[in-house]
């Protein structure tokens, strides 16, 4: 049984290929951008690690602009499907010292469920977000979620993450992360 707690000095938030040239086909694009954002800036205020990659930059495009400043270090460059074929992925993961990672971006039975895959298979408990991740249609985003919670891969909504990063109304960052939920 997979570990069903995600503990805030043990988590590594990555962003996965979240870049326009993509985002014009996938299903409800806007709410995998809006998500991914509020759990960055969560993250940000709670002090969670996080880094984002780019398919074919070259051909493809950057990050998205709106999550382009918000990253703490440049997205990393990737050709695999898998971040974790990607040179320097595993390298950025094992800086943090982190075993729990979660997953938000696309496309959600491609990139997401195979960097999901391999990255239990290198030993870490892996979350993905279900409102944070998305494909061109429903259905292929319903399967790739499917795959992964068959592979042990937890589901969480963003929000609950972050709440259970807090575990307390009493935490310093509350209010500030409560504005932030008022605003996502």
């Amino acid at each position: 049984m997979p570990q069903l707690h995600c503990p805030v000095e043990d988590a590594l938030v990555v962003v996965v290929d979240i870049q326009p040239s993509f985002m014009a086909a996938i299903h409800e694009a806007d709410r995998v951008v809006r998500r991914s954002r509020f759990l960055i800036q969560a993250a940000t205020m709670l002090g969670v690690p996080f880094i984002a990659t780019e398919q074919n930059p070259s051909r493809m495009g950057s990050l998205d602009p709106t999550l382009l400043p918000l990253m703490s270090t440049a997205p990393i460059s990737k050709m695999s499907f898998s971040c974790c074929g990607g040179t320097g992925f595993q390298d950025a993961v094992d800086f943090h010292e982190r075993s729990s990672v979660i997953l938000v971006g696309i496309e959600t039975h491609i990139c997401v469920t195979l960097t999901a895959l391999d990255l239990v298979n290198n030993g870490y408990k892996v979350f993905v977000c279900p409102d944070a991740v998305s494909a061109r249609t429903m259905e292929m985003h319903k399967l790739g979620m499917e795959r992964m919670r068959d592979s042990g891969i937890v589901p969480a909504h963003t929000e609950s993450l972050v709440y259970e990063w807090m575990g307390t109304a009493e935490h310093p960052k509350f209010k500030e992360v409560l504005d932030l939920v008022k605003n996502a």
